[in-house]
């Protein structure tokens, strides 16, 4: 059974060797465990997962191949997967529910020691044995206000007891490239290549194909290299309710970054006003007055605000209104020179689009960039990337 499980988790791509996989067998043989499946779990992640990044992946790949058999609290005993199988989902009125008695954890792991030992067949619909959709306390698709849940694809009534295949370290899967990958797919649509300057990149296929007809004799073809001509001006909103949108936010920087060769970026707090900044530590010290930024990129730039829009309208409407500072002129202002020096702009909110309607100052922003706005999510960059490009 083992092996299958090794050959399990080298296919969900973890880095897991034989002489790991013979130190987990070494360890079961010396005894170190007991006949738990809790106590495997935590043998086998020990023995078999080098780092804590691979952890979610693990739990998967666990829950996986022991679905349906969690809590078998003897390994030798072979109790066939079907019974566990969902046949009927029992429906019960309050009343019956209010009936059941919650047995307490000693009780109840007692009464599945005993139901073990006591079961020779299938059993559903009932109210003692390990089976499928009755009252029992133990089962799947059934109801019990304190149970074990076994086999079951999720809960019902969220009141087991004890979840064997929970994931315990959802925080540590190692897919941030994977986030910034499909934002990069996204952002893809903003491209508008031209071939310029001299014979600098490789034509690998021309090459392969020239050098194979010359017999092997090397001859390298040469291609003008291709540029991305997109020039994109990434104005961010940084600090105060951005924090909580920090890691979406870097994994969109990241893309950017990667996808446009031209890419120029500033940092704003809440609303742009007469300065911005390249670097948060000497904001004060360091300001690029945003007059400055206006006459120094051409219109040919592609603007894209990302910020949350979430503010006092004050600091959008009204001069001092800042936070931070006396603003001589409001930002609704600084946003009208910013829209109209740059015609082709659209702003990312990572805010949920259902509570835009909520907020006050997303719809002033919202007017003042023509309802350009666009969520956070890879059909709204997508649709940015539509609009920007046309």
């Amino acid at each position: 059974m083992l092996i299958q499980f090794f050959y399990t988790l080298r296919a969900a791509r973890l880095p897991v060797s034989v002489k790991e996989y013979l130190t987990l067998l070494e360890a079961m043989k010396a005894g170190v465990i007991g006949p738990s499946v809790d106590e495997f779990y935590y043998l086998a992640r020990t023995s078999l997962v080098k780092d804590e990044a691979h952890f979610d992946k693990f739990d998967r790949a666990f829950g996986a191949y022991f679905k349906g058999v969690e809590l078998l609290t003897d390994f030798t005993r072979e109790i066939p997967l079907d019974w566990l199988r969902k046949n009927l989902e029992r429906q019960l009125s309050p009343e019956e529910l209010a009936a059941i008695e919650k047995m307490g954890w000693d009780e109840l792991m007692q009464k599945l020691k005993q139901r073990f030992e006591e079961q020779k067949e299938r059993h559903e619909g009932g109210s003692k044995w390990i089976g499928t959709g009755g009252t029992s306390p133990f089962g799947a698709y059934g109801a019990n206000p304190q149970g074990i849940r076994m086999g079951q694809d999720k809960g019902r009534n969220r009141s087991a007891v004890k979840v064997w295949d929970q994931r315990a370290y959802r925080d540590y899967d190692d897919t941030l490239e994977l986030g910034t990958r499909n934002i990069k797919v996204a952002l893809r649509r903003l491209r508008r290549f031209a071939r310029e300057g001299s014979e600098l990149e490789l034509d690998l296929d021309d090459t392969i194909h020239c050098t194979a007809a010359n017999a092997g004799l090397l001859d390298i073809k040469m291609i003008p290299e291709r540029h991305n001509k997109v020039k994109v001006l990434l104005l961010m909103d940084v600090g105060g309710t951005m924090d909580e949108h920090i890691h979406r936010v870097e994994e969109l920087f990241s893309a950017c970054k990667s996808e446009f060769k031209h890419l120029e970026f500033y940092y704003f707090h809440n609303c742009v006003y007469d300065f911005m900044w390249k670097n948060n530590r000497r904001r004060y010290s360091e300001k690029t007055a945003t007059w400055d930024i206006i006459r120094k990129y051409n219109k040919d730039y592609k603007l894209v605000f990302v910020g949350d829009a979430t503010m006092s309208p004050y600091e959008i409407l009204q001069p001092g209104g800042s936070v931070e500072y006396n603003n001589e002129e409001p930002g609704a202002e600084w946003l009208q020179r910013l829209t109209h020096a740059f015609p082709h702009f659209a702003w990312i909110n990572p805010e949920p689009q259902g509570v835009w309607q909520y907020r006050q100052s997303i719809s002033i922003i919202q007017q003042l960039t023509s309802h350009r706005m666009f969520p956070l999510t890879l059909a709204g960059l997508e649709g940015a990337m539509r609009l920007l490009s046309k």
